[in-house]
């Protein structure tokens, strides 16, 4: 089968807890679709490159984002160009990133899909999987990378590149021989504000979880607390379902010898940091314990999951339950809003996504904690980050100007 025939690209990297061994998923890549093995050193790109996504399996996060962009990377150099890594040179890797920022609509998906589906104990390829998400723009469909999605490109690539250097797979890394960059990737001479959303639309929000919550406890009860974990601890998504790295649990919330909570959770490059419990937090937790008919506070070691699931047993193990879920109390209290004529005021909540929640508790609390509280409880690496959350000198600049006019007075 000629690849340049096929409308729509096939998944070539399962998930990370489905890969084994680099020779023998090469093999099934190779076995799924013949057409590959047309394609001089198409075989040893694959064999490399599950070499290198399984180094990355301490984390499905960053795995999965690895994946996203070298499973671009290769679909465009083996479909598009029918060619190996290894004959791929500066011209060609802008050419891509210029594929990236204007795919072709067969590439485009409305929504995301699994690669693969099980059936019979057999991985088959899901036929509405695309390398692309975008939206519907009148008769066609757009994906256009933002620059938080091209910075992540150029990254992943030039570590994934850098790899294959020291394997002595490839000869030069080609994203470092792209000196200018800048025609990608925009400059700011100014601090982007922090994305947010407004105390007036939090309450709002809190309201309509709460309502939601009397109306279906046995659903709702579990987002009314992820909600004030993800704001009131300032919680990633990552940090509050189980992987490879972590399970949470109720027994991560301690108290120490002066009666103080605390939640110890494991963030970002595997880190352990304990997060303070405020009073608020400590009652939507008791909360949500007694409706799961257990005892107000947790025991110590207690293993009850911390989000477990509505339907079976265990833990919540996808980011992408916690997004739809956030995401439909956002929808929720959009509609609400709206009804009540607020609909201005409600209108970011239509593009507020849920790391959002965090960027709100972090803004809020430095106003009146100590930057150094808010920095550890947050897991930030260095002040510089905590500090893009003081508003203070934005604010000051803002008002000193607001009462210019347009025509100065005599």
């Amino acid at each position: 089968m000629n690849p340049a025939t096929i409308a729509s690209p096939s998944p070539l990297i399962d998930n990370i807890n489905e890969l084994g061994n680099p020779l023998a998923e090469t093999r099934l890549a190779l076995s799924r679709y013949p057409w590959l093995k047309a394609i001089a050193g198409a075989e040893d790109d694959l064999l490399h490159t599950f070499a290198f996504l399984q180094s990355y399996n301490g984390s499905t996060a960053t795995f999965n984002s690895y994946r996203r962009e070298i499973e671009r990377l290769l679909q465009w150099a083996f479909v598009i160009k029918q060619t190996s890594l290894q004959e791929l040179h500066r011209q060609e890797l802008e050419e891509f990133v210029r594929f990236c920022q204007a795919p072709p609509t067969a590439w485009i998906a409305l929504q995301q899909s699994p690669r693969f589906l099980s059936k019979n104990g057999e991985r088959l390829s899901n036929p509405q999987w695309r390398p692309f998400i975008g939206e519907s723009t009148g008769s066609s469909l757009n994906a256009e990378l933002s620059q938080k999605s091209l910075q992540s490109l150029f990254s992943v690539l030039s570590t994934y590149f850098n790899y294959l250097l020291q394997e002595d797979y490839l000869k030069v890394n080609p994203i470092s021989l792209i000196r200018q960059k800048s025609k990608f990737l925009q400059k700011h001479a100014y601090q982007a504000p922090i994305r947010r959303i407004s105390n007036l639309q939090w309450d709002y929000v809190l309201e309509t979880v709460e309502q939601m919550a009397q109306e279906n406890p046995g659903e709702h009860e579990r987002s009314l607390f992820v909600m004030n974990c993800l704001l009131g601890m300032y919680l990633r998504i990552s940090e509050l379902v189980a992987d490879e790295r972590s399970v949470p649990v109720m027994g991560d919330f301690q108290c120490d010898s002066d009666g103080h909570w605390w939640l110890r959770v494991t963030g970002k490059g595997n880190k352990v940091r304990l997060v303070t419990v405020s009073d608020d937090m400590l009652q939507s937790l008791a909360r949500y314990r007694l409706h799961l008919g257990l005892s107000r506070l947790p025991h110590a070691g207690e293993q009850t999951p911390l989000v477990p699931k509505i339907r079976g047993r265990g833990p919540v193990t996808s980011t992408r339950q916690i997004r739809y879920l956030v995401q439909f109390c956002f929808d929720r209290t959009f509609e609400r809003m709206k009804l009540q004529g607020l609909e201005d005021e409600a209108r970011e909540l239509e593009v507020a996504t849920v790391h959002w929640l965090r960027h709100t508790g972090i803004s809020e609390d430095v106003k009146f904690r100590p930057k150094e509280h808010v920095k550890e409880d947050a897991g930030h690496a260095s002040m510089a980050t905590t500090d893009r959350y003081v508003d203070t000198e934005l604010r000051e600049r803002h008002a000193s100007a607001r009462n210019k006019r347009l025509k100065p007075e005599l």
